[in-house]
């Protein structure tokens, strides 16, 4: 969230009970991980009419002030997700969100390079399978069959497309897609990819929606979900 934004989004998330049940920010919740910036999105997604459940992106981390971030959003009642799930009730109907930050780490085509670059870019590479695994556990505590896993970096290359192909691996990580896969959800939303596409699916077939502001070019995006079938 930056200055210029300011009022961007408040006027239609009050009125997102008419269209949505829920509200998921997939990270990159300021531009550069600074407090000010924090407090403009409070006051954007404040006493809004629908739960609203969030993951930090790398960007938020960017002053090590990501846990002040986060401790700010939960203070306004925000779930905010870092390895854990929630399950909320929604019309007497079982939502469970799984939710991670993710990181890069690469695809089969693309893949990264975890013992190369900054201390900053090998992090990064390195956590991408670590929250892979970390976002499978938190599924699998869930017991209620409509499931969303929530993260910020990409599982899927099909919503990278219209970025330059040498940074995929640094935009995702090909672990992610298979926890969302093994732990049965039956949506991945996603954000980081800002001049990437909206819409991919696994391997596995899950839809998978990346939610960048600049892909989506609105306020927010409504996506229908329904629980995934156990098999007979």
């Amino acid at each position: 969230m930056r200055d210029s934004m300011v009022g961007a989004f408040r006027s239609a998330f009050t009125d997102l009970a008419a269209h949505a049940d829920v509200l998921l920010l997939a990270g990159d919740l300021t531009e550069g991980g600074r407090l000010n910036e924090a407090d403009l999105l409070c006051a954007e997604i404040a006493a809004l009419p629908v739960p609203v459940v969030a993951v930090l992106g790398n960007h938020d981390h960017d002053r090590r002030q990501g846990y002040r971030i986060a401790t700010m959003l939960t203070a306004l009642g925000v779930h905010m997700l870092d390895g854990e799930a929630i399950t909320l009730d929604i019309a007497g109907i079982q939502l469970g969100i799984a939710g991670v930050m993710g990181g890069s780490g690469g695809f089969p085509h693309y893949p990264g390079t975890p013992d190369e670059g900054t201390t900053e870019h090998r992090a990064r590479t390195r956590r991408g399978p670590v929250d892979a695994l970390r976002l499978r556990q938190a599924l699998d505590t869930l017991t209620c069959e409509t499931r969303i896993a929530l993260m910020h970096f990409a599982p899927v290359t099909d919503t990278l497309v219209g970025e330059p192909r040498k940074i995929y691996a640094g935009l995702g990580c090909h672990d992610l897609a298979e926890a969302v896969d093994a732990g049965r959800a039956a949506l991945a939303i996603h954000g980081h990819a800002h001049n990437g596409t909206e819409f991919g699916r696994t391997a596995g077939g899950v839809p998978v929606r990346n939610v960048s502001y600049s892909v989506i070019g609105n306020s927010y995006a409504v996506y229908k979900v329904a629980p995934i079938q156990a098999d007979n």
